[in-house]
């Protein structure tokens, strides 16, 4: 539920065009979905692993900005 004095349609616009492009990448020996953002770089969405050890490694929890290598990209889809 949101209270907002801002009108419903100014909060919700443009919702029902957005469409994320994810990828998926290795990265660190760790495959993962990114979003690209600028050039090279890209957030993290989420892991794909079994080791719980790439989980607790702050360097690639989700929202950490990296750099990747497109060469290696592959579309998800949504």
């Amino acid at each position: 539920m949101i209270h907002s004095v801002v009108p419903m349609e100014v909060i919700f616009d443009g919702m029902e065009t957005y469409a994320p492009k994810y990828l998926e990448v290795q990265q660190g020996g760790i495959s993962m979905q990114i979003e690209p953002i600028d050039g090279f770089q890209a957030r993290i969405i989420r892991l794909y692993s079994c080791n719980p050890q790439d989980y607790l490694n702050n360097q690639y929890a989700p929202g950490t900005i990296i750099s990747y290598s497109p060469v290696a990209e592959k579309h998800l889809p949504i």
